[in-house]
């Protein structure tokens, strides 16, 4: 398999994304627009990966439903391969947000399909072709948070993955903890925003450079922290370095996150020094949030 592959396993499935222009309380009934359009963490990241010409394939579960024949068809579209997905039983996994003039309002991610297929979305870099543990996959491997934290905690430890230039994020505050085994892996690089960071350490961090020197501190090998409009910081092998995002009025936040890691990676794997890495990352989350969404038509 060609070395330039990069490898997104976790959420692959759909982004409805209702968005109003004004504030919103608990129970408001608002006008605004709603998209569809492909999503999930491990979709999002390859997506971004392909717009910077780098060669990515998504790992995940999609049902055998109309719906997940349509993911698919639009996924290959955007230039990411598709042919590890899973095909399951259980319904295309969906995700549900409501976004208003300060960010996000609520969401709900059903990834059902994703935590059936469980250890099965493993399987070619494990049995092949990909990889198998005497001769495991040696390229960029991006993992998110919507797989199952027993699922996590044994990619951590397994050989077929010793190889890998682990790429870690949570997916969301609530599944935070489930990357803390990636705090003892060798290289691994996590993702985090500073609440998230937080969550994994168990106590409040004050910025961002606190929380990455801190994780650095707990065994994290390398780790860029974010938290929002403030400073952002990156460390790694006892340097921290920090900047700060343009100051901006977001379109829509959903996936800003996972452009951000997309660009880090991509800057990175092309010899791009540390603080050139992160500027390149604050900057593509700032075009992501200031650009109007672009929803894939129901299909």
């Amino acid at each position: 398999m060609s070395a330039d592959l990069l490898l997104c396993i976790g959420a692959v499935l759909w982004d409805v994304i209702g968005r109003a222009p004004r504030p919103m309380a608990p129970g408001d009934d608002r006008p605004g627009r709603i998209s569809r359009r492909p999503g999930g963490v491990a979709l999002n990241v390859a997506a971004a990966l392909a717009r910077h010409g780098l060669r990515p394939a998504v790992l995940g579960a999609v049902g055998r439903d109309a719906e997940g024949a349509a993911l698919i068809a639009a996924t290959a579209e955007l230039g990411i391969e598709t042919r590890w997905l899973c095909r399951g039983a259980q319904p295309t996994d969906i995700y549900m947000a409501i976004e208003d003039a300060t960010g996000l309002v609520a969401a709900i991610a059903d990834a059902g399909g994703l935590e059936a297929a469980g250890a099965a979305v493993l399987a070619p870099l494990i049995e092949g072709p990909l990889g198998t543990p005497d001769r495991p996959f040696a390229g960029t491997v991006v993992l998110d948070g919507n797989l199952l934290p027993g699922l996590l905690a044994k990619i951590a430890a397994h050989p077929a993955f010793a190889a890998a230039d682990l790429r870690v994020a949570p997916a969301s505050p609530g599944k935070a903890e489930r990357i803390a085994p990636f705090l003892a892996r060798p290289g691994a690089t996590l993702y985090l925003n500073r609440a998230e960071a937080g969550l994994i350490l168990g106590r409040e961090l004050a910025d961002a450079p606190t929380a990455a020197a801190t994780l650095r501190a707990a065994g994290a090998a390398r780790v860029l922290v974010t938290d929002g409009s403030k400073a952002a910081a990156f460390a790694s092998d006892d340097r921290l370095v920090a900047a700060c995002p343009a100051p901006v009025e977001a379109a829509h936040v959903t996936g800003a996150g996972d452009a951000l890691m997309a660009a880090h990676i991509a800057a990175e794997l092309g010899g791009v020094p540390a603080e050139a890495a992160l500027a390149a990352a604050l900057a593509a989350a700032t075009r992501h949030v200031t650009a109007e969404a672009d929803p894939c038509p129901s299909r």
